[in-house]
């Protein structure tokens, strides 16, 4: 069943419909739902793995090797989803599309409880990333079009949070229920629940008129037309900087629980979760802020801010701090808040850059071609980590040099404040 109601489009004057909120908690709900399924495995990640490669329980090196293979794998999966059902939306729909993406990830998040292996572990992470992926440009990109323009920066930042509330509930989830290497499996059933969000999402949730309207129009290939002359340098340009942030993320904080856990010691089973949730807090208070400074300075200015504070932050984590204990936990929340303020500023200015027909085909594009080179980031990472002897913060220091490049390349892309959405 699909719902077209024209009163999505967006309307002159402060009342909005029943319709546009419905659009803005399903795409939350599902972004946030996504940051769940996402932030599951750096919290199960090293009791997992303890528990299936019983041979070399102790094995710091190899334990981060396949982290970094496995996540590396995830990424990948993201990227290809993210790139399909970006196509999809285009194509029939952002509503369509996103309930498919829901299905995938949670239904497949759920085959993780039966796994053996570390290769059906990457198996299924690959699988569920399908869905993950394309989550985030179709939710977006039916948010920004059926809402009023001047309300941009306010949702940008409430769907920067959203998967960071995910993350922070995994975290929650895991502090009343300890994840050991014995009892990590249930939570991969737990990941399969969003499914039943996709009832209320078909029958509840309108289709946006914009799109609707594009689509009534010539078909046209998305994916050939944000590599156009007029667009091909913005694109590149987008993809780095989601590139950028996405290494920082996975190549750094995604390690954090790992490295509380081994800092913490088997005395200590709550440290990964308590690293989790201080990492997601920070993480909300960052992703919500940067929209508004984005609204506030510019978008360039903002995004080479955010590049600054992360470099500067991570170095202080990495580099200075050598224990669990309070100043952790502290320097913690503020990497997180530092890392994921990209994730708010994303989505203010990506739909910024591309016209309605190939706006989710564009902003996924962009976004999950950054978490291919995120990948090897990851690989990198874990590599670096067994070549550090299991230093998880010696590995992570040497990542988060990324940033700088970010606040190099930033001066070169469009600035888009006080301009409205492409048609």
């Amino acid at each position: 069943m699909q719902i077209e109601l024209t009163e999505t489009r967006p309307v002159a004057g402060s009342r909005l419909s029943r319709a546009q909120w419905m659009v803005l908690l399903a795409a939350f709900l599902g972004w946030l739902f996504d940051g769940y399924e996402q932030g599951l495995f750096p919290l199960i990640a090293r009791p997992a793995l303890q528990s299936i490669l019983v041979a070399a329980p102790g094995n710091e090196g190899l334990i981060g090797k396949w982290m970094g293979c496995i996540t590396a794998c995830f990424l990948v999966g993201a990227a290809l989803g993210g790139l399909t059902f970006g196509w999809l939306g285009d194509r029939i729909g952002r509503v369509r599309a996103m309930s498919l993406s829901i299905l995938t990830y949670s239904l497949l998040t759920g085959l993780g409880y039966f796994v053996r292996t570390p290769s059906e572990l990457a198996v299924v992470r690959f699988a569920s990333a399908l869905g993950m992926g394309g989550q985030w440009a179709l939710g977006v990109a039916l948010v920004m079009e059926c809402w009023p323009e001047k309300w941009r920066p306010w949702l940008a930042g409430l769907m920067g949070i959203g998967a960071n509330v995910g993350f922070l509930l995994v975290g929650v989830t895991a502090r009343l229920h300890p994840v050991t290497s014995v009892s990590w499996r249930w939570i991969m059933l737990v990941g399969a629940l969003p499914a039943l969000l996709v009832f209320f999402i078909m029958f509840a949730v309108p289709e946006s008129a914009r799109w609707l309207a594009a689509a009534r129009g010539a078909r046209t290939n998305p994916v050939r037309e944000v590599f156009s002359a007029g667009l091909r340098k913005t694109t590149l340009l987008a993809m780095a900087f989601a590139s950028i942030a996405l290494i920082g993320t996975w190549g750094t904080v995604q390690w954090l629980p790992a490295w509380a856990d081994q800092l913490a010691g088997a005395a200590n089973p709550s440290a990964k979760a308590n690293t989790q949730m201080l990492s997601a807090l920070g993480a909300i208070v960052g992703a919500w802020s940067a929209p508004l400074i984005g609204a506030r300075l510019g978008r360039r200015p903002a995004y080479f801010l955010l590049c600054f504070a992360s470099f500067v932050v991570c170095a202080g984590l990495f580099r200075l701090v050598h224990e669990f204990s309070g100043i952790f936990l502290a320097m913690t929340f503020l990497v997180g808040a530092a890392t994921a303020s990209f994730y708010g500023w994303f989505p203010l200015y990506f739909p910024e850059l591309f016209p309605t027909r190939m706006r989710a085909t564009g902003q996924g594009l962009c976004y999950n071609s950054g978490r291919i080179f995120a990948a090897v980031g990851a690989l990198t990472q874990g590599q670096l980590v067994a070549h550090f002897g299991g230093s998880y913060a010696r590995a992570a220091a040497i990542i988060a040099l990324i940033y700088l490049l970010g606040m190099a390349l930033i001066w070169l892309a469009p600035e888009t404040k006080g301009k409205p959405l492409p048609a």
